[in-house]
C-alpha cells in the first residue's frame, strides 16, 4: 500500500510530503472555479517526486464546458492522473449517473494519454451509482482502516480519513508500479 494525500484550496501549498508516494490536487469545480493554490500545491508534489493527480468537483449540467475547464486549468502533464469528484454539491444537487459517465468519457477524449478515475464516497457508490463506470479506476472514500473500504468493487485509491487532512492509500506494490500505471 502506498500513502498519499489530497489537497484543495483549504490546505497549505507547502504540505508535508514525508512518507507519501502521490498527491491529488483539486484543480477545478463546475465551469468557473479554479483552485488558486493548485500551481504551488503541484510544485510541492513534483519537488518531492510524487505521482501527481488532479481532480474536478462535478456539478450537474454543462459537462463539455466543465471538462474543458478542468483539462485547461489543471497544470497536468504526461503521467498525471485526472479524477472527477462525484458527490452532493453545495446546493444539495448532484450530477446524474449519465452525467458522471459522460464527464469521465469527455475528459478521457480530451486527454487520451492520461488515466481518468472516479472519486466518490461509499454511500454514492452503493446507493446512487447505477452504472459502476469509473473510467480507468475507482478512488473510494470510506473512513475506515486504510486499504479496507467496505465495498466489493476493485478500487485503486482509498481515502480513509479527513483528520487532520485527507489521507489516501493506493493499491500498488511500489511507487514505480503506480508511475507505470499512471503513464499508461
Amino acid at each position: 500500500m502506498l500513502h498519499g494525500i489530497d489537497v484543495s484550496a483549504f490546505q497549505s501549498s507547502s504540505y508535508d510530503t514525508s512518507g507519501l508516494s502521490f498527491a491529488f490536487i483539486k484543480a477545478t469545480e463546475g465551469r468557473t472555479y479554479t483552485n488558486p493554490h493548485a500551481t504551488a500545491q503541484t510544485k510541492t508534489a513534483r519537488d518531492a517526486g510524487l505521482v501527481v493527480g488532479f481532480y474536478h468537483f462535478l456539478w450537474p449540467g454543462n459537462l463539455t464546458a466543465q471538462a474543458e475547464h478542468f483539462v485547461t486549468a489543471a497544470p497536468s502533464r504526461a503521467g498525471d492522473i485526472l479524477a472527477v469528484d462525484w458527490e452532493t454539491t453545495g446546493d444539495g444537487t448532484r450530477a446524474s449517473n449519465a452525467e458522471k459517465d459522460t464527464f469521465l468519457k469527455k475528459v478521457k477524449s480530451l486527454r487520451p494519454n492520461h488515466r481518468v478515475v472516479l472519486y466518490t464516497n461509499r454511500d454514492f457508490w452503493l446507493t446512487v451509482d447505477t452504472t459502476s463506470y469509473a473510467g480507468d479506476g475507482l478512488w473510494i472514500a470510506d473512513y475506515v482502516t486504510a486499504g479496507r473500504p467496505r465495498i466489493k468493487a476493485k478500487w485503486l485509491f482509498h481515502q480513509y480519513t479527513s483528520d487532520p487532512h485527507d489521507k489516501d492509500v493506493a493499491d500498488f506494490a511500489s511507487t514505480a508500479a503506480l508511475k507505470s500505471w499512471a503513464e499508461g
